[in-house]
């Protein structure tokens, strides 16, 4: 409901009053989850402290001389401070606050005339400053106000945020400006920081709680980087046309660009277009360091981001799960987008309960519900006890020729030896134009499908496709997709809004001011028609057959053997529709082509697809054995549990 001036002061009156009587409390985090209820709006957000400080990172990224300071700008509730009380901290450090803006409607930081912080970007200080919550933003070092160089997801990078998160539990140093100025501490702070953020931001939220550092108490990464290789390449295949360089002069600050051109040279050497892993990726590889993460994670990712992929999301989820790390999952049918602009009231609600268990203690069964809420179409959501689902298993599907060149069948019967099927790479071509076409014998792809499902199929997880290919040159790329093939309505996660659509109308999400009003635009799915749906993809350069970290040249008419990981997702494959399996070369506008343009055979009898089935083989025995009877009643599988669109299950 829009606020009226009126209501706005009767508001101001009503949390100065409940702030009197119950502010102490509600602001006191309560160790070990012994509060029942939820955090409040008791406090005055127009109000609020507002101050701006600059944390010591302990390194000297630009090589002057003096260790880097980092801007950090804060918002925290003034009637806490008064009484001595202690608050939590939701942070979010980013390189995005002066270059690009944050959220959907691009926010950045403002300032006012004395260099004192207006605008904080998103809803974060708006909702949780009057619920007794201060928020920090914290410019990455070489962005905006921040001394140091942009290292793109190295120590620098994860220094610049963990250093505040020392400052924030009393083990750092911090100043009243970027040189010189007077010491200051954060005695404000209980000490319990949850870090939050998307792309970027999440990824650095990831990388701080891979150092293991006291006092992260949780993160929240929204569509984060697991593995900074592993954004750039897939086994040795290129996936964008720049490397890390160009990440950095996106973000750097103007000043930045001036002192830090060896840090620069740094990430051409170590990031070679090759594909070759080198120690700037291990330095960067954050799944590595799983075991050391102390923090619950409430990891958020869509299922159709091509931009940070989700195999991300599941190699991050899966070695959080070997080291028992408390999880929660969220995966929508969108590309890169943020759940405050996909199922907003459930995704406010959500996150003010995880905050309030792991920051402040409450006991509100956050931890207890059910561990993944998943978009099965626009809108409509299911949940799962865990995640993948339980009763998963990788069941092994093979190919087998069909009646017309590149046009074969799937199932569980290899194939006879000898068999191939033969394509050659168009690197003009992509994913769309093969599913497009799985049924016609086409040039550049080799497709198999089942028949028509009897059952619904279930896929949860992470796989892969072996395959066995002999080029024609020394240099070949490689693809494999899983297709559903059957009509559907999807979120349109190719379009530029990648699955929503921004509307004019703006609702409010906790308290405003002049200058931060705390309102923002609402958005809507955008929907498409489709009688087809690519939902995982993996790709790979052959040369890496022996090494997934080194290529190395191919024998033109020599098989190979290599193995494409396959991106996490959760997909039903509807009783009625068909499974596609699409083995082809470069897939345009994801992998880069390469040098050559190879004809590949492919041997079938040495190709098979690992695939994560709910239900395992009984399952796709169910799905696929002719005489079975078919499954009525639409797509629900047992052990999902179908919620109404945009409602949230109870947490407790």
């Amino acid at each position: 409901m829009p606020r009226t001036p009126f209501t706005a002061l009767v508001l101001a009156a009503v949390a100065a009053l409940l702030s009197a009587l119950i502010g102490p409390a509600a602001a006191q985090a309560a160790p070990g989850g012994s509060r029942s209820g939820e955090s409040r709006p008791v406090y005055s957000y127009d109000r609020a402290i507002r101050e701006s400080v600059w944390v010591d990172t302990r390194l000297d990224g630009d090589g002057d001389g003096r260790t880097d300071r980092v801007a950090v700008d804060v918002v925290r509730p003034s009637e806490p401070a008064r009484l001595g009380h202690r608050v939590p901290v939701i942070m979010d450090a980013s390189p995005y606050y002066s270059c690009c803006g944050r959220g959907n409607e691009s926010q950045k930081k403002t300032y006012d005339a004395q260099g004192r912080p207006v605008q904080f970007p998103l809803f974060y200080d708006n909702y949780f400053v009057p619920r007794g919550y201060a928020t920090v933003l914290v410019d990455l070092a070489g962005t905006n106000r921040s001394d140091g160089c942009v290292d793109v997801g190295g120590r620098s990078d994860v220094q610049s945020a963990k250093a505040v998160v020392d400052w924030l539990g009393g083990r750092g140093r911090a100043y009243t400006a970027r040189t010189g100025g007077k010491p200051v501490t954060a005695g404000w702070s209980s000490g319990s920081t949850g870090m939050i953020g998307k792309s970027w931001d999440a990824t650095i939220a990831n990388g701080v709680a891979a150092t293991g550092v006291k006092g992260l108490k949780t993160i929240v990464p929204i569509a984060g980087i697991s593995s900074w290789y592993d954004y750039y390449f897939a086994k040795g295949a290129p996936l964008y046309d720049s490397g890390p360089d160009s990440l950095a002069q996106l973000v750097d600050s103007p000043d930045a660009r001036k002192r830090c051109a060896a840090v620069q040279q740094k990430l051409v050497e170590g990031a070679p277009r090759s594909g070759d892993w080198t120690g700037l990726w291990t330095e960067r590889d954050y799944v590595r360091d799983a075991g050391k993460v102390r923090a619950s994670v409430f990891l958020v990712h869509g299922l159709q981001d091509l931009n940070v992929r989700t195999r991300h999301a599941g190699q991050w989820w899966d070695a959080l799960a070997r080291h028992g790390v408390e999880r929660k999952v969220w995966l929508s049918q969108t590309g890169h987008v943020d759940p405050f602009d996909y199922r907003r009231g459930a995704w406010v609600k959500t996150l003010h309960h995880w905050f309030d268990h792991y920051l402040m203690g409450y006991d509100n069964g956050i931890e207890r519900a059910p561990m993944a809420d998943i978009e099965r179409s626009p809108g409509t959501w299911s949940t799962d006890p865990q995640w993948p689902a339980p009763g998963t298993s990788a069941t092994t599907l093979r190919p087998r020729a069909g009646s017309a060149p590149g046009v074969g069948a799937l199932g569980t019967a290899r194939a006879p030896r000898g068999t191939t099927e033969t394509f050659t790479d168009d690197p003009k071509l992509n994913e769309a134009d093969w599913a497009a076409h799985i049924d016609r014998s086409t040039p550049a792809k080799a497709g198999f499908a089942t028949g028509p499902l009897r059952a619904p199929l279930r896929l949860s997880g992470s796989g892969t496709v072996t395959v066995t290919v002999t080029p024609s040159t020394s240099t070949a790329h490689l693809s494999a997709v899983l297709v559903d093939l059957g009509p559907a309505t999807i979120r349109n996660y190719a379009a530029d809004g990648e699955g929503i659509t921004t509307l004019d109308k703006r609702t409010c999400w906790g308290a405003g001011i002049p200058g931060d009003t705390g309102c923002f635009k609402e958005t809507a799915a955008d929907t498409e028609q489709v009688a087809h749906t690519v939902f995982s993809r993996g790709w790979a350069d052959l040369g890496n057959y022996a090494d997934p970290h080194h290529g190395r040249p191919l024998t033109p008419g020599k098989p190979y053997t290599l193995t494409l990981d396959l991106a996490a997702t959760d997909h039903i494959v509807p009783a009625g529709h068909r499974l596609g399996l699409i083995v082809a070369g470069t897939d345009a506008g994801l992998i880069d082509p390469p040098a050559s343009r190879p004809q590949l055979a492919l041997d079938l009898a040495r190709t098979s697809a690992r695939l994560p089935l709910t239900g395992g083989a009984p399952a796709l025995a169910r799905a696929t054995t002719p005489g079975t009877p078919p499954r009525t009643g639409g797509t629900v599988l047992d052990g999902i549990t179908p919620h109404a669109p945009g409602r949230l299950p109870h947490a407790g």
